[in-house]
């Protein structure tokens, strides 16, 4: 449930050596009390950016199985707001290359893309962006639980409470509620099931 938020973390190369020491890592290692200390680390040392992709957004490129294009287009948008000349990214796409000439082209064709699996653990500058989309994520789904009244949980398929308000949400049958992602496997399968009724029940 919730946006999809990307990140960057924008920076002079001094900068990026001094990462680690400030406590960056990938930001799935940190708890989310940590990561509001390290974003706010880095907020004074360079540009912090994210991009939130909504939920219809997100549904309309998965049906169609274009969400690693959505991914790419969204890196490409984070790359020409910073005007960076030199870019790590995490590839999202099996083929970590493919991904990385598809964020060139739609950041403009004119910047070194090196796009790697698993960057947000191995790259510092990727760790710190991850962190800057993860905070930043998890204060939208904070909104999201002040607006609803509801208690959300994390927003993720892997927290309880989020899936119990999802699913009563959908059994619900209150039309479609903008701030769901039905498109994504984990939702299909919290959708309701209509009761069956045996033959006696028709007398």
């Amino acid at each position: 449930m919730g946006p999809l938020v990307v990140g960057g973390f924008y920076a002079p190369a001094s900068v990026l050596a001094e990462l680690p020491r400030l406590g960056v890592r990938d930001s799935k290692l940190l708890s989310p009390a940590r990561r509001e200390e390290v974003y706010a680390r880095l907020r004074p040392l360079g540009r912090c950016l994210s991009l939130a992709l909504a939920p219809s957004v997100i549904d309309r490129f998965v049906y169609r199985g274009r969400l690693n294009e959505l991914e790419a287009r969204a890196f490409g948008r984070l790359v020409r707001t910073a005007g960076a000349g030199k870019v790590v990214a995490d590839a999202c796409d099996p083929r970590a290359e493919r991904f990385g000439a598809a964020v060139r082209g739609f950041a403009g064709g004119r910047v070194e893309v090196d796009a790697r699996h698993h960057a947000d653990r191995d790259v510092p500058v990727v760790g710190a962006a991850s962190i800057v989309a993860k905070v930043r994520r998890d204060r939208a789904i904070r909104r999201l639980a002040t607006r609803l009244r509801e208690e959300v949980g994390s927003g993720y398929p892997s927290d309880p409470r989020t899936t119990a308000l999802v699913r009563r949400t959908l059994e619900s049958g209150g039309g479609h509620v903008p701030w769901i992602r039905y498109s994504w496997r984990t939702t299909q399968r919290l959708k309701a099931v209509p009761t069956a009724r045996t033959l006696e029940t028709f007398g």
